[in-house]
């Protein structure tokens, strides 16, 4: 049982933008925390590629399109302006924000893994994407390329696309400098290796390692808990399901031992 109260006046970073940090500030509130919204991360459609503008003429020679995010499904379908059901390949996702945004788009994923992450998708999806099969995966400028490269190892065509880049507002590397360097953040949570890249920047860039060792720090995902870990950062929580509400309920639960 959580303590209703397990964040009481702790100030916790949510490294999301306006238009994704409130169901995330909104559970930090709930269980007493403060939420401090400082995006790490920010993202912006590319420029209408030729190469972009054929995968979408062309859509319909595909036999799975592989969403891997909730950005890469608003992203995309800001650009396939078509609608119509029936022209798209079967649709695979990664992670349940991605399929619930898919649904408020009305459309429905074929697959989905039993767990939200690169490597497990890979291996549940290869069985059913035979040798010969056409995918395309769009993605952002520093996504990994795991899936393409495995798919593309058995014998599956992969076209993947640059849909949008990510960066970090410039606006937010002040405020995150002073109240770090104030000691203003009492727990670091962070969602993917870019916000930890972002963060670790902005710490550097103002001699501002000494600040993070009082602080708490919880991810989601193996991936970013090896990038943490890379940056020689304790990890006090990483939960097993890689949500956002789960990271907090764990970070509760660290916080009460």
């Amino acid at each position: 049982m959580l303590k209703p109260l397990g964040l009481k006046d702790k100030k916790v970073l949510v490294p999301r933008g306006a238009g994704q940090a409130k169901s995330f500030s909104q559970l930090v509130e709930k269980y007493g925390g403060i939420s401090i919204e400082i995006p790490l991360i920010a993202f912006r459609p590319i420029e209408l590629t030729a190469q972009l503008q054929t995968a979408m003429s062309e859509i319909n020679t595909y036999d799975w399109i592989v969403f891997t995010s909730n950005v890469t499904v608003e992203t995309f379908f800001s650009f396939y302006k078509n609608g119509d059901q029936k022209s798209l390949p079967k649709i695979a996702v990664i992670g349940r924000k991605t399929e619930e945004v898919l649904q408020e788009k009305g459309y429905k994923a074929e697959f989905v893994p039993t767990a939200y992450v690169t490597e497990v998708f890979t291996e549940e999806f290869l069985p059913i994407v035979p040798s010969g099969s056409k995918v395309l995966i769009p993605k952002g400028n520093l996504a990994r390329e795991y899936i393409s490269a495995s798919l593309s190892n058995h014998g599956v065509h992969v076209d993947e696309i640059v849909i949008y880049e990510t960066y970090m507002p410039d606006e937010s590397r002040k405020k995150l400098a002073n109240m770090l360097s104030n000691d203003e953040l009492d727990i670091l949570m962070f969602t993917s290796p870019s916000t930890v890249n972002h963060f670790m920047g902005v710490m550097k860039e103002y001699n501002l390692e000494s600040h993070i060792h009082r602080c708490v720090i919880s991810c989601i995902g193996p991936v970013t808990e090896k990038r943490l870990l890379a940056y020689g950062l304790p990890v006090h929580v990483s939960p097993e399901e890689y949500t956002v509400k789960d990271m907090i309920k764990g970070t509760i639960q660290f916080l009460a031992k």
